[in-house]
């Protein structure tokens, strides 16, 4: 009954999606005007019907309702409540469904928020965001149907993913990545709605800057909390490895990056007009992209397109929107045409320009990297890999060109830059030299004493903007910390631009440092015996062994005391005595669930603000003799406190107020 009332309410939708679509098309080309109201409608209810078919999902989820295939494939009888919840989004069916309800939603938001506005513009964009979310309707009424009965009805399911089962994270990484792709859906429509009606020439960016800056900052919280994942939960020790999928999420990223930034030139200087336009294209086609590559089997096997319809239809989707959008933007052509030229040949536009070159050319590493071994698999049959020294390779030395021009782009004025500009960057210069050679000091590589030495140059030369206008509202009366609070009020967008540009700094000194100075090695150790790594000592416990209703759960125990401590009573220790109390108490585990054969190392994490200490038990022997591997990772932490700055920034950017 359930799966009935699910599969009905996504018809409806789907009927509805069309149907608003055409009403508004009908409506909008000089049709009565309740038409348009119609279409306003359909939007709303469509969002209602899908949100329908998620609770039908969910109650099916929340009852292991094994009667459903989806159900059946993804939850057990022993998965506990939040990881049957959040199965939602565990497979194929459930995040399509996903996508299709955040998508209903935006759209229906869209359909509020501007109801009575912009009304040549508009009804056009509602249609082309309800014909994107009819697509994906459709989908789940043909191959990917997250209703589809289950023959014959298992006594029990196979339960969730135990990588996917094994971390609360797994709770709020896919819902932010999808409301970051889904969220870059309005400015794509909006673009596509301004050209074809010839209205809101520049103005269709301020309009959904918004809309842009939040799909930004899902986006990006949601990779730093993939990446985060990732760390706390497969046990390897790092937190990016130029995975397809996690290349997937990135490269959207880095289009909507470009563009936050060339939009600012638009807005500004009426420039950039065609290039904002197919920035946008490109980071909506990212994302469908995406969503193809990690939904439609690809990625398992390129011959997954010979026995499932998504793969084959998720291409034509995204060949009909390239299509449609490059024959608007052709048809339009004289819209995107600017009307005059950048200022000077060294100006903040032009960096920003420049910037966005560096950005695009990072897009286009990423993508063939990322599809080069999928399409040799898929022409001649041979599995090759592209892995991580490509793309640290290539990535790493654009990065380091981006964070200069970053550096630049804040300091330098808008228009011709004047002729006292240099001086500016003496500052940040003398601070970039002595990073570097403090760097150099502490027998990093030649290319990571550049690399801290181009970080501290762009820190500073963000810091400073701060100081000196916080200086300035200084002497006129303002205490200093008051000074700070002002400047942001002054000029919101301006100020927390440059505090997310501090937090990407700050997160890519944590990947210099942990990537330069990281240490791994392997203890086989008794219980009670004491084995030392660098900055700590350490004392195994032992074992516990834990039966959770669906799984086992292999703990080991194990003392941390601190360096110091360590190192002088370490010979007395070893014979019972000499060490101060332990400064933490560490927990790494192997988990052995039913779906799989090889236990689930899950590590434990000491973190500071120096580094984390990240141990991973690998293994028990049956007088408890364990072998625990220990990596000493400097300055990760500073990537989630980078990336969580960023987020904040983004926040802080799209509260109301005056700019």
């Amino acid at each position: 009954m359930t799966a009935a009332l699910g599969t009905l309410a996504l018809l409806l939708a789907a009927l509805g999606a069309v149907g608003g679509a055409v009403a508004l098309l009908r409506g909008q080309a000089a049709g009565p005007p309740a038409l348009v109201t119609l279409g306003e409608r359909a939007a709303v209810a469509v969002f209602a019907l899908v949100t329908a078919a998620v609770a039908a999902l969910e109650a099916a989820l929340l009852r292991a309702d094994f009667s459903v295939a989806y159900v059946a494939d993804n939850v057990s009888s022993g998965t506990p409540l939040l990881f049957r919840a959040i199965a939602l989004w565990g497979a194929l069916e459930g995040s399509i469904l996903l996508w299709a309800w955040l998508h209903a939603g935006f759209t229906a938001l869209v359909a509020w928020r501007y109801r009575g506005r912009y009304p040549a513009t508009v009804p056009l964009a509602l249609a082309i965001l309800l014909g994107i979310g009819a697509f994906f309707l459709l989908l789940m009424l043909g191959p990917a149907d997250p209703f589809a009965p289950a023959v014959p009805v298992p006594l029990d399911g196979r339960g969730l993913n135990p990588l996917l089962r094994n971390h609360p994270l797994m709770a709020v990484h896919p819902p932010f990545l999808y409301l970051g792709y889904v969220g870059l859906a309005v400015p794509y429509a909006f673009a596509m709605a301004a050209l074809l009606s010839r209205t809101l020439r520049d103005e269709w960016a301020a309009v959904t800057r918004r809309w842009t800056m939040a799909a930004w900052v899902f986006l990006t919280t949601g990779i730093v909390l993939g990446a985060w994942w990732s760390y706390e939960v497969l046990g390897w020790g790092g937190y990016w490895a130029w995975d397809p999928v996690e290349n997937a999420a990135l490269l959207p990223w880095l289009a909507v990056t470009a563009f936050l930034h060339s939009a600012i030139v638009q807005e500004r200087r009426r420039l950039l007009r065609l290039w904002n336009c197919a920035l946008v294209i490109l980071a909506f086609l990212l994302t469908l992209f995406g969503t193809f590559l990690t939904r439609s089997g690809i990625l398992a096997s390129v011959h997954a397109f010979t026995v499932s319809l998504i793969g084959p239809l998720f291409l034509l989707f995204i060949a009909a929107v390239l299509a449609f959008s490059l024959a608007v933007l052709l048809l339009r052509r004289d819209q995107v045409r600017d009307e005059g030229a950048l200022p000077a040949s060294l100006s903040r536009e032009t960096l920003f320009l420049l910037n966005n070159v560096l950005l695009l050319v990072l897009v286009a590493t990423v993508f063939l990297g990322t599809l080069f071994p999928l399409v040799v698999e898929a022409v001649v049959g041979l599995r090759v890999s592209v892995g991580a020294p490509y793309f640290n390779r290539v990535a790493a030395p654009l990065v380091l060109g981006l964070l200069v021009l970053m550096a630049a782009g804040a300091v330098l004025p808008w228009g011709a830059v004047p002729r006292g500009a240099p001086r500016r960057f003496l500052a940040p210069a003398v601070a970039g030299l002595g990073a570097g050679a403090v760097a150099r000091a502490y027998a990093a590589g030649p290319f990571t004493s550049v690399a801290f030495g181009v970080l501290a140059f762009a820190a500073w030369a963000h810091l400073l903007e701060f100081h000196q206008g916080a200086r300035a509202l200084q002497s006129a009366g303002t205490p200093y910390p008051l000074a700070l609070l002002r400047l942001f009020a002054a000029n919101r967008r301006r100020y927390t631009g440059y505090l997310a540009h501090l937090g990407l700094v700050l997160a890519l000194a944590g990947v210099a440092g942990s990537t330069a100075f990281r240490q791994e090695s392997d203890h086989t150790v008794r219980p009670g015996e004491l084995f030392a790594v660098p900055g700590a000592l350490l004392r195994y416990e032992g074992v516990t062994l834990r039966r959770d209703p669906d799984r086992l759960a292999l703990t080991a125990t194990v003392l941390v005391f601190p360096a110091r401590s360590g190192a002088e009573a370490a010979p007395r220790a070893a014979s019972g005595g000499g060490l101060t109390a332990p400064v933490a108490v560490l927990h790494p585990a192997e988990h052995l669930y039913p779906q799989q054969r090889t236990p689930l190392p899950t590590p434990a994490v000491r973190s500071t603000w120096r580094g984390d200490l990240y141990l991973v038990l690998g293994g028990v022997a049956r007088d408890g003799t364990a072998v625990v591997k220990v990596i000493t990772n400097p300055l990760v932490p500073w990537i989630w406190a980078g990336g969580l700055l960023m987020g904040l920034a983004g926040v802080l950017n799209l509260l109301p107020g005056r700019r």
